[in-house]
């Protein structure tokens, strides 16, 4: 059985999940990096759900890092609520004791050191007031002026079709960056291509 994310939890309590540069904007939608930023988080973005111990482990990570008011107890019940299948973050289900050893190892974490994220060059403001449709011609444009069009520009891509739960494939990214399947086939890597499936089955 699939379930709805439910984040109702993690609003009330006020918890932090998604961030924006602490720059000005660049744009009137939000901010464009030509050379990426690593330090902007988007959790539970897409449809995709949780499905690995590393995946579990990652998200929590970044909770805890962007969060540091959070105590040892509040953060294993909030590890709980994530972890409960039917509250939909997850696809699998967690024993206790692994669920333990998962939050001490992430509040061991060092939270002078920022989890590991993807590069990240175009960041809308939330309250852009811009359709999923708005925002992908924008990534297209943008992506299309580029020499080269990378793998982040690819993944922002993904995002938005998997976010109008539309099928995410090859020739559609292409039609938006103005480019050949085949340069997209060239410019995604394996785990793009996986994530892709994963989109795809979450749709």
């Amino acid at each position: 059985m699939s379930y709805d994310r439910n984040l109702k939890y993690l609003n009330n309590k006020r918890i932090i999940y998604r961030t924006t540069p602490d720059t000005p904007k660049t744009h009137k939608w939000g901010w464009y990096f030509e050379d990426g930023i690593y330090t902007c988080y988007d959790l539970f973005k897409s449809n995709a759900k949780i499905n690995t111990y590393r995946s579990l482990k990652w998200h929590l990570y970044v909770i805890w890092y962007l969060n540091p008011e959070i105590d040892q107890d509040q953060f294993e019940e909030l590890a709980k609520v994530i972890t409960h299948k039917p509250n939909g973050f997850v696809t699998f289900n967690i024993p206790d004791d692994h669920l333990t050893d998962i939050v001490r190892h992430v509040t061991l974490q060092d939270l002078d050191k920022p989890p590991k994220n993807r590069l990240r060059k175009i960041i809308f403001h939330p309250n852009s007031g811009l359709s999923i449709d708005d925002k992908l011609k924008i990534v297209g444009s943008l992506a299309g002026r580029s020499r080269k069009v990378t793998d982040n520009d690819l993944y922002d891509m993904m995002l938005f079709l998997n976010e109008r739960k539309e099928k995410i494939t090859i020739a559609k990214i292409a039609k938006l960056c103005n480019c050949t399947p085949r340069t997209i086939y060239r410019s995604m890597c394996e785990e793009l291509k996986q994530e892709k499936e994963m989109l795809n089955k979450n749709i």
